[in-house]
């Protein structure tokens, strides 16, 4: 089922999330269908459960081909519960991103290149991955909304932040 997306200003896009505690649910396996759906909807490359106002520490994330970011590389379909993330560098690029919660615009974002995330999927199955660029810049943007943090709150210079037919007049861009 698609459900609404929470937008910026709504309190409980600021909330740390509760870690999940039992794998392989009905109830479990219902959110990550709905959050699957949502993202489908929306054009996501990513969604976080608390995006559609459940307080849990699951993302799911992934990219065949997507019209918000078409030069990306693919990022393959994944369901994350409890992530925990380790940079496996200092080195960070800008780039910039949206977010389905702060429709029409877009950041400057800088993000560690390259990062190791380990977790488990809806049936509490270990996963466990490398990833760079493009891969891990989603990971990190959707593991960011479980701690409470939104992009703009990364953005290093706010005259890089605006609405995207500002920033980029004359592309067509998909709305965030």
């Amino acid at each position: 089922m698609v459900r609404d997306i929470l937008r910026m200003g709504d309190a409980r896009l600021l909330q740390i999330c509760h870690p999940v505690e039992r794998f392989d649910t009905a109830e479990l396996h219902a959110l990550v269908r709905d959050m699957r759906d949502t993202m489908a909807a929306a054009n996501g490359a990513g969604l976080a459960a608390p995006q559609i106002g459940v307080p849990l520490r699951v993302v799911i994330f992934g990219v065949e081909h997507n019209p918000r970011y078409p030069q990306a590389e693919a990022v393959p379909y994944t369901v994350l519960c409890n992530p925990v993330l380790t940079s496996l560098s200092e080195q960070m690029d800008d780039d910039w991103e949206g977010c389905l919660s702060v429709p029409g615009m877009r950041g400057l974002v800088p993000r560690h290149r390259e990062l190791h995330y380990r977790g488990f999927d809806e049936f509490g199955t270990p996963v466990a991955r490398d990833a760079s660029g493009f891969h891990a810049r989603v990971v990190q943007h959707e593991c960011d909304h479980l701690d409470g943090i939104l992009y703009p709150r990364r953005i290093r210079d706010l005259r890089q932040f605006g609405y995207t037919d500002v920033l980029f007049p004359g592309q067509v861009l998909v709305d965030d």
